[in-house]
């Protein structure tokens, strides 16, 4: 029973006896055929974990335009009315040009229906005053002229007449002296004759009174010449001071016409200023005559309007409807985790997933995979967005099937960015410690054309 023995009984015994407890302590066969699907099962998948896998890096996202022009946007009114017609519904198709919305005029300044006309008649106006003021700055410029010949003129006269007046002194001072040795002379000749006449009698009385009467008279004509000499310098300083007067008096009329030129040109300058504000307003007039009609950017379609109803008023720059551009460049963007950004490089290959669109995805086998689509990697933010990720575009790949045209942006995106292949025991155990994919070499960023350049001048 110990099987002690290399001599073997147990056969013997059941050829000799037919027990019933020896029958059933033999191994079952269903356990014998469970054995070896375990093995067969744990050596196929001994062979499975040296199969090549290819590394991945997955990204969610959604369906949106590679360039912003093809992205949603919002068609805004560029000056405030009243929706006073919608000329589209949402979901049409607009061609570029198109009329959204009609809304009219809710300032007073522009009520006037022949706002423009009467703006015309002020421009031809101010242009009118703005030609007199120039044409009374060219005859203050003449009276200008004039005045300073005439100063000229008038100085060289009084200059002429202080002249007379200084010859016509030295004349009559002249003139004062004769008249003055004439009286000494007379008074001389008159004392001479008194002695005579009254120490001897040598002179007559007649011959004195004769000489006396000379002595007055050269005294009378000495008081004559002096009066005129007196009369003369005070031509002179007349003659002078007219001089002096003549200077301001011109400086005086010369003064007041260039403040005149001055006022004349200041009032040039106002009238060409409200002349441009005027200019600038017509213009911002026949501008906003235009923007009461809102017309469409670009081909697209009318998405949501943000605005309703006839008669509600709008605001400058308030959104009105949502328009999407028709035949967008379609691209996704996929958000990643920063740990996995370095690995990442413009041109990585991806496979993509879209919401409701049907797929079997092996994201280690891309090949295997049914219902996916392929992209290369396009645009890679260098800084993050939502919850510290980094957002980065995706675009087509060439070679490949098209997109589905159904897709609508926005709809949501599964995606995995394709590294190198490794074994898939080495991904078992990265995935169990957490650890992020590697990569055999260095990525190599690659450098926008215009900061390459401009790095190669340096």
């Amino acid at each position: 029973m110990l099987n002690i023995s290399k001599q073997k009984v147990h056969d013997r015994v059941h050829e000799e006896f037919d027990l019933y407890s020896l029958n059933t302590l033999h191994t079952p066969r269903s356990a014998v055929i469970l054995k070896r699907w375990l093995i067969g099962i744990g050596v196929v998948l001994l062979l499975i974990m040296f199969l090549p896998w290819q590394q991945n890096i997955n990204g969610k996202g959604d369906i949106t335009a590679l360039t912003p022009k093809d992205r949603p946007q919002n068609i805004q009114n560029i000056i405030a009315g009243r929706i006073e017609k919608w000329l589209v519904t949402e979901g049409d198709f607009v061609e570029k040009g198109d009329t959204i919305l009609v809304v009219s005029e809710i300032k007073d300044d522009y009520f006037d229906k022949n706002l423009s006309v009467r703006l015309q008649e002020q421009l031809a106006a101010k242009k009118s005053a703005i030609e007199s003021y120039h044409v009374k700055v060219k005859a203050l410029e003449s009276q200008i002229v004039a005045l300073q010949q005439n100063q000229q003129f008038s100085l060289q006269k009084a200059k002429n007449k202080v002249k007379q007046n200084q010859a016509k002194v030295v004349s009559d001072s002249t003139d004062m002296l004769a008249e003055q040795v004439q009286v000494n002379i007379a008074q001389v000749r008159y004392d001479r004759g008194e002695d005579q006449y009254k120490n001897g009698g040598i002179v007559s009385l007649s011959e004195l009174e004769s000489r006396k009467l000379k002595l007055q008279e050269t005294k009378a004509k000495y008081v004559s010449v002096q009066n005129k000499l007196l009369v003369s310098r005070q031509e002179l300083i007349n003659a002078r001071i007219e001089l002096n007067s003549v200077n301001a008096e011109y400086a005086e009329k010369i003064s007041k016409a260039e403040s005149d030129k001055s006022t004349a040109l200041s009032s040039v300058a106002t009238g060409e200023y409200e002349l441009s504000q005027l200019q600038n307003k017509i213009s911002n007039v026949d501008y906003r005559l235009g923007q009461y009609v809102v017309r469409a950017p670009q081909d697209g379609f009318v998405v949501k309007a943000l605005k309703a109803g006839i008669g509600e008023t709008i605001k400058e720059g308030e959104s009105i409807c949502t328009l999407q551009p028709s035949n967008p460049d379609t691209a996704v963007e996929l958000y990643v985790k920063a740990m996995d950004v370095p690995l990442i490089q413009e041109g990585r290959e991806v496979r993509l997933q879209f919401e409701g669109w049907p797929a079997l995805v092996f994201s280690g086998w891309p090949s295997t995979s049914v219902g996916t689509f392929g992209g290369i990697v396009k645009v890679i933010d260098r800084v993050d967005s939502k919850g510290g990720e980094y957002r980065m575009l995706v675009v087509p790949k060439k070679g490949e099937g098209p997109w589905p045209k159904q897709l609508r942006m926005g709809s949501g995106v599964v995606g995995w960015v394709m590294l190198d292949n490794v074994p898939i025991w080495y991904e078992v155990w990265r995935q169990l410690n957490a650890f992020p994919a590697n990569l055999k070499n260095e990525p190599e960023e690659k450098k926008p054309e215009k900061l390459a350049k401009k790095e190669d001048k340096k």
